[in-house]
């Protein structure tokens, strides 16, 4: 499933995120997009912690239809996150190989202590 068609989704939709910033002519009125973002961290975080909770209770469901379709929610909702901090989601896949190939648990201790 990793095509070219599929495989720059990530970038494309983050490319649609930055074009909806308030301070680059999006509408908070017309988008839902710069709606959040004119909000500021408060409203895109609490729909992170709602579509993440979706997700947990379709899960717990185990139809797969609602997994994907919360996940997508999730993801989006993320990379709307990533665009008002000013990262891109090539940070994370970069992030994400970094870590491939390495035991979850060697991973997790080697990280600071926070």
């Amino acid at each position: 499933m990793n095509s070219p068609a599929t495989s720059d989704i990530l970038a494309r939709v983050a490319d649609t995120l930055e074009s909806r910033r308030p301070e680059r002519g999006g509408d908070p009125a017309s988008s839902y997009v710069a709606k959040l973002l004119a909000r500021g961290p408060d409203a895109f975080l609490k729909k992170i912690g709602e579509e993440a909770t979706e997700l947990v209770m379709a899960a717990k469901d185990g139809v797969p239809e609602r997994i994907v379709s919360e996940t997508a929610d999730l993801w989006f909702h993320c990379l709307v996150a990533l665009t008002h901090y000013n990262l891109r989601p090539e940070d994370v896949l970069a992030e994400l190989a970094r870590r491939e190939g390495l035991s979850g648990l060697a991973e997790k201790a080697s990280r600071p202590a926070s």
